[in-house]
């Protein structure tokens, strides 16, 4: 398993990778680096990456970590958005999802709007069997 460090201002966190071709391409990408832009309670930077839609998703889950295509940006999510309707978490248009932060999510709420983020390497897990 793939596992990514997230440094926001303060802030530090920890995701796992899918298995999803966005999520390897992203990892082949790392480190990354951007500045933080605020969506509600989502934040997103963009990437220098042109990656097409896989398995789009119009909500998610908080914790998610996703590729918005359209903006070529990342995207962590920890609550509703001004798109949401009630207590769902949608994006602006549909993401590739390609990971989930290891923790509490709503702790990138103190990562100010233009702080600086970056997304390393972390460890790789071999893969284990269920017995």
């Amino acid at each position: 398993m793939r596992t990514m460090e997230i440094t926001a201002g303060t802030v530090r966190a920890r995701a796992r990778l899918n298995d999803s071709r966005t999520a390897e391409a992203i990892w082949n990408a790392l480190p990354i680096r951007g500045q933080i832009h605020r969506w509600g309670d989502e934040i997103y930077f963009a990437i220098p990456l042109a990656l097409p839609p896989e398995d789009p998703q119009e909500e998610v889950a908080a914790g998610d970590l996703a590729y918005w295509p359209p903006g070529q940006a990342i995207c962590l999510f920890w609550g509703p958005t001004p798109a949401s309707r009630g207590n769902e978490i949608r994006p602006a248009s549909p993401v590739n999802v390609f990971g989930t932060i290891v923790g509490e999510a709503a702790c990138f709420a103190a990562a100010p709007e233009g702080s600086a983020i970056e997304l390393t390497r972390g460890a790789t897990a071999p893969a284990t069997e269920a017995g």
